[in-house]
């Protein structure tokens, strides 16, 4: 669970560093999304799910095996 509280604050703390340093980007890639169809989004989304389990799974089997 900690592991979890712990990834959700790193998302915060990232979407915030990008919402403070580039908000008119932001705004822009937030227009860009509510334009596009749900579809894509759930592809996108799928696609980044699978990008980030695998990224995990890659990370803690390297701290695993020496």
């Amino acid at each position: 669970m900690t592991d979890l509280l712990t990834a959700l604050a790193l998302v915060l703390v990232i979407e915030g560093i990008a919402w403070a340093l580039f908000p008119e980007s932001m705004q822009r890639m937030m227009l860009r999304a509510l334009a596009a169809p749900p579809a894509t989004l759930r592809m996108v989304g799928l696609i980044a799910a699978i990008v980030g389990v695998t990224g995990v799974w890659v990370v803690r089997a390297a701290l695993v095996t020496p």
